[in-house]
Parts: C-alpha cells; structure tokens; sequence
C-alpha cells in the first residue's frame, strides 16, 4: 500500500483554495506551508493529520513545507521532544530539507516589533496580576474592563519593556499587551497578552531572554517572516485568525515587513481528526503514564507515533488512513476499526509468514523416527511471490496450540481431537490417538500418527477404492527441538468506551488491554526477525519485535488481530443489551 503520491490530484476544500490561488498567481504562484509543533512533547497520531496536511499540500504543488520550532516557552521545552518530533515525521517519510527553523530565530526581530507597535500606540506594559488580567477580561457575554495602565504614556511602556527585557523585575509583574478592543466579541482581541516575564534558560538562546513571547504574538510572525503561503491549522484556531491578521496589518501599515516577504500568511482551518477509543490530550497521556497506568510515552498502548511504531503499526498505512479520512471543516468521529482496517490490508501485503505458538500443547509423532528431522518448504508470504519461502525443521516431538484440541470436541470443530484427523501446515496429516492428562486433569500431552505420503500438507492419494480422504482443519506448528523460547504481548483497546472521556477516563480504562504470555515457542527464523519488522504469526495475527527485545530472551508485540474481533464483541454487546 505505497502512500499518496506527490502531485496527485485531491478535491478537498484546502487544495482548491490552493489551487485557485496558484491559478491566480497569487503570492507569485509560490506554495510554502509549515508544520509548527511546540517542542513539550511527542506527537500523537492527531499530529500525523497535520503533518499529512501540511507536508502533502506542498507535495501536491510542487512547494516546499518547513519544519518550525514554536520554542516560547523554555520551562517545558526539551532537546529530546525536539529529537523525537523530527525522527517523527522522517519515519512517516517527509523530509523538510534544509528548511528547519525555530521560533526562537526571531526573537529580536519579535521585540523590534513589539517596541514599533508601542511606539504607535498600540500596545502597553501592564502591572495587573494574571488573575486581574483574567477577571477584567469578561465573559461571552460581558465586554472587557480595560486596564488602568492601558493608557500609560508610549515612552513609559518603552522603558518598562527595556527593562523587563533587561532582568530588572521578578516574574508575573509585568507583561505588555496588544491595544485593541476590551469590547471585542472575539476574547483574543481583547487586549492579547504579547511578553511575559520568564526568568528560565532556553534551551537555544541560553540566558540571552528572560521576556519571550506569547503563542499568538510569535506563531503569526514567525509564518509571515518566513513567508509561509498557506498556514495549514486545526480549527481552535479559528478564533485566533483575527488576531493574527491584526498583527500583520497594524505592522504594515507602519511600514514594517520581513525582508522578501511581500505578502502575509493565509490561514486556514480544518477540522481535527477524532479516534475512537483514543485520546490525544497531552495533560491526560501524562495522567496515565504518572498513575501508572501505562509504561510511557512509547508504550504500544499509547496514541503516540513512537508507541504506534512500536507497537507495529506502519508510516504508510498511517498515512493511506489519513489520506481516507480527507480533510474537512467539520469534525468527525473516526471508528479505529478503520485505522485498524487500513494497517490490517498494508500489513497483509508487506508481513513475512511465520508460525508461532502462544499457548503449547506438546505433539508426540508416536510412528515418526526419533532421530529424524526435515526441512519442511514454506512460503514467506501468498501475497507477495517475491518473498519467496524458507525451510522449517520438522521432527517427531512438536507443538501446537492448546486451543487446537479438544478432549469432547462438538461437530464444526474442525480442529483436533481423539479419532481426528488434521493437516500440519506444509508438513503432514496427523491424527490423535491419545491424549495425556497431568495430576489436576489438564492435557498435557497428545500422541499422533502421521501419513507420510502427505507431505508438505499434501492430499493423500485414494485407496484401493478410489476413496479420497479429506481433512477440514488446518494447524500451525513448531518442532519442539528447534523452537525459540519467547514473551508475546497481546495489546487491545486502552480505554473500553469509544469516547475514553465520557467520565473519568481512569475508570474507563480497560484492564485487558495488554496480555503478557511467556513460555511461546517460535519457529527458530524469528530469532533474526529485526525491531519492529512487521510479521504475520500464522492464524493468530500481525506482530513485531519489541525493543526490550534481546538475544535470546525474546519479546514480540501484536500489532492486530487478523480480524476485527473487537468490534464484532461489541456489536453483540449491543445487540444484547438492547434486547435485555
């Protein structure tokens, strides 16, 4: 399943409005979007949406998408969130060149501005405390109360801000302000805060600061500065285009524009893109991760990009989803059964063919020579021919699942039992003769025959009769001489509701999310099988190697079942409560 190409054509809302912009030759016919993520953390497969948004549009027209840093606030910004966003978005396959850039960059050029604008009259030091600041605001309903240092004399507020500037006063004292309206129907435009205090080092400018911008001060600034085209944002930011326009419109009325930029950004939004039985609030992962709940941003359970891989799931299929999903103005609930959908078709293209047993029942060949092993063919994966196949040691003691025998199986088993009669996969048809119990009942041993004139899972030929023999049931096997000993994590759903937020999300939690097995045996190829290569263990679903993974103490993670089991237990869930 390759990803969407560049160039190809889309009709979603926001390449029409870049196609007809381009078409008018507007901004020169240039497309330049960015993707601007705030260092503080991973992203999260909502983030994917964004990257894909923005990244593909420049793609699509042949433009170019810049990676940028919005690095204001050095208390929660960290040199491995920055690490881990860029091997992010290079593993989902996009790649920004040489155009990696960072809020932090224009810092002097932020308070050369801000300083124009109190020159103007259009901005103000105020000495309210934040919770003043809040209280005065307003409501929906209620205008703003304006702050008595809103009219303070353009050069006192010069001076204040050089000397906020300078160290001079403790954090929280003082900020500056936008001047626009306490009135506004829209609360961003009521007097926006541009700098606080903030005595912390930046992890790039060091101590050179101790006053950094707000979001919306530099967020505006840094795309028209770098002259981004198209500013590609999710719809909480709707609200906040009007702000960002005032900016650049006040500054260019003062005659004020980057240098080679002879047009500002063009902002547009679209909706985010929701998960069911996910959620993506970065307050809340952490909740999860400080209780305990999970073991990190990286587990597999987790909606992270760095959890997803590790957990098996592909850049491509993340992608392709993405790409299904489209892009609209109006949000939407996306079922996992589609992403789940989605990886499940890429993963039955691309995974190797391996057979592994979970949960082992030992098989004793009883008329099968003892000192005897072969090398049985097997095919590596029916999708694609060019995987070609391998040998598999097959000798008289192996295992199957537990679950593939029954002592009084019911007629549709088609699996083993006493009398019954089976196919190995590529190996032989066996039949169950005897079944050992241990002390406390349990099956502990099965006896079998096998028909050597079935190999390679052959159908024998007919009797003397003419009679053909026939067989309904298929098994996965390993030899037991050769098989690698393994712990196989089992991940499900980590919350039991479609909205996890509908209560408190702990209680929604779901305990089966993960299954730890030890004692699995695996064919003796997966002992070379590489982190996160992508493998189909044969009749129980898709899996990879997890990174805690060492020689010879082995540990694979399902990525997903071969079928939707999930959905179809809670379509009957449904389906029974609503009859009770």
């Amino acid at each position: 399943m390759p990803a969407m190409t560049a160039n190809e054509p889309k009709d979603d809302f926001i390449s029409r409005i870049v196609r007809d912009d381009v078409a008018e030759n507007r901004n020169g016919g240039a497309v330049v979007t960015r993707f601007p993520p705030e260092p503080n953390g991973f992203l999260h497969i909502g983030h994917a949406k964004a990257i894909c948004v923005d990244f593909g549009i420049a793609e699509q027209f042949d433009g170019r998408c810049h990676l940028r840093f919005d690095d204001t606030n050095p208390v929660k910004e960290e040199q491995r969130y920055i690490d881990s966003i860029k091997e992010d978005i290079r593993w989902l396959g996009f790649a920004w060149g040489e155009h990696e850039y960072h809020a932090s960059d224009y810092f002097q050029q932020l308070y050369d501005w801000a300083m124009k604008l109190i020159e103007a009259g259009k901005a103000y030091v105020d000495e309210q405390s934040a919770d003043d600041i809040r209280q005065t605001r307003g409501t929906l309903t209620e205008p703003g109360t304006p702050s008595p240092y809103r009219d303070r004399p353009d050069a006192e507020s010069l001076d204040l801000l050089g000397r906020m500037k300078a160290g001079k006063f403790s954090n929280g004292s003082r900020v500056l302000r936008a001047k626009i309206d306490m009135t506004s129907s829209n609360m961003n435009l009521r007097d926006p805060v541009m700098y606080r205090i903030l005595h912390a080092t930046h992890p790039r400018t060091g101590d050179d600061w101790c006053i950094y911008p707000m979001y919306d001060w530099a967020h505006g600034q840094s795309d028209w500065i770098e002259g981004i085209t198209h500013s590609l944002c999710s719809l909480e930011f709707e609200a906040h285009r009007p702000l960002y326009n005032w900016y650049v419109a006040q500054l260019r009325g003062l005659g004020e524009s980057p240098k080679g930029v002879s047009y500002p950004p063009r902002q547009i939004e679209f909706a985010r893109g929701n998960i069911t039985y996910m959620i993506t609030s970065k307050r809340k992962l952490k909740q999860l991760i400080d209780d305990g709940h999970v073991t990190g941003w990286d587990d597999p359970r987790m909606p992270t990009l760095r959890g997803m891989r590790r957990r098996g799931y592909t850049s491509a299929a993340i992608r392709r989803f993405w790409d299904e999903a489209g892009v609209a103005k109006r949000v939407n609930n996306i079922a996992f059964s589609k992403l789940e959908a989605v990886q499940r078709e890429h993963l039955n293209q691309i995974a190797l063919r391996r057979m592994a047993v979970l949960d082992p029942l030992k098989i004793i060949i009883t008329n099968y020579p003892e000192d005897q092993i072969e090398q049985m063919q097997v095919v590596n994966n029916p999708e694609d021919d060019s995987a070609g196949t391998r040998q598999v040691p097959f000798s008289r003691e192996l295992y199957i699942e537990r679950d593939d025998f029954m002592e009084d199986p019911p007629k549709k088993f088609f699996r083993l039992g006493p009398g019954r009669e089976v196919r190995l996969r590529s190996a032989y048809w066996i039949t169950c003769n005897e079944f050992i119990t241990d002390d406390a009942g349990i099956v502990s041993e099965l006896h079998c025959t096998y028909d050597s004139q079935t190999r390679g899972g052959n159908n024998p030929p007919p009797d003397a009769e003419g009679k053909v023999r026939k067989v309904k049931g298929t098994l996965h096997w390993v030899s037991a001489a050769h098989a690698v000993d393994a712990e196989v994590r089992l991940y499900e759903h980590l919350f039991t509701k479609e909205n996890p937020e509908d209560g408190e999300i702990v209680d929604n939690i779901n305990p089966g999310s993960v299954e730890v097995r030890t004692g699995c045996k695996l064919e003796p190829a997966l002992a070379d099988a590489q982190v996160g290569e992508p493998i189909q263990f044969e009749r129980l679903g898709y899996f990879c190697v997890d990174t805690d993974s060492k020689p010879g103490a082995f540990v694979f993670n399902r990525t997903l079942t071969l079928k939707d089991a999930w959905a179809k237990m809670q379509q009957r869930e449904t389906t029974v409560a609503g009859q009770s």
